[in-house]
């Protein structure tokens, strides 16, 4: 007992903590091997846990509007954070990264994919894309389809699925003939390749922003965080896993 009170004395005179304080970070399913990264060394700086909750951005977003637990919403698409406006700090809104999206194929499979309009070929039975009602790789994947008017003609095709790492995990199990990712997830995977990039005039701007949830209690530690995953470290680590910065 008298070794534990020396502790709790030595502890509190010091101000160090007994146990890090906890971050409760709500991020697409898109950032999750580059967050995990960039995460273990904001811990080491800072002391400071990272709970990461990945998912879809629009299954995310209306968890907080619930009022589940998030101290910092990272996006993979702006209609989602604006969903959010009334339950982040504004002023910490910030774009933080750029990304693309690509059809792929798996690594041996004989699927030509020159262009779009490929995607609706008898022998292109099967396409997998995030949920097109709100998940935004799905919406953007739509977005492109119709701008290239192709979605009525490929529509019947479509396999929706969770996020867009399940569209990933549908192809790489080989259940889809092809698939819309972004470049990132294409990049990870050792089983499938990039058959397509999306032509210029049909591509989506795809933008990540984050923010400071509104109802936070470590508004603090969350501006810590913000900040940390503006610096040359954890840009590096974007970079390197296909992610534009946008500053």
């Amino acid at each position: 007992m008298i070794r534990l009170l020396v502790a709790l004395v030595f502890a509190l005179g010091t101000n160090v903590p007994l146990h890090a304080e906890e971050l409760f970070v709500s991020a697409a399913a898109s950032l999750t091997d580059a967050l995990k990264e960039i995460g273990a060394k904001f811990e080491k700086e800072s002391n400071i846990k990272i709970v990461f909750n990945f998912g879809a951005s629009s299954m995310l977003a209306r968890q907080i509007e619930e009022g589940a637990p998030a101290d910092v919403f990272f996006s993979a698409d702006e209609a989602q954070m604006n969903r959010l406006q009334n339950k982040i700090v504004p002023a910490t809104r910030c774009d933080l990264l750029t990304n693309v999206l690509v059809v792929i194929a798996l690594k041996d499979s004989a699927q030509n994919l020159s262009q779009l309009s490929d995607l609706a070929k008898p022998e292109v039975t099967r396409i997998a894309i995030a949920d097109p009602q709100g998940v935004p790789a799905g919406v953007y994947a739509k977005e492109v389809l119709t701008n290239a008017n192709l979605w009525d003609r490929i529509e019947p095709k479509i396999a929706p699925t969770e996020n867009v790492r399940a569209t990933l995990a549908v192809m790489e199990a080989g259940n889809a003939d092809a698939g819309f990712v972004y470049k990132t997830d294409a990049m990870i995977s050792a089983k499938v390749r990039i058959a397509l990039q999306i032509p210029a005039e049909f591509a989506p701007k795809i933008v990540y922003p984050a923010a400071i949830v509104a109802g936070s209690r470590h508004q603090d530690q969350a501006q810590r965080f913000l900040a940390f995953l503006k610096t040359e470290e954890a840009g590096q680590i974007f970079r390197r896993l296909g992610f534009g910065l946008t500053q």
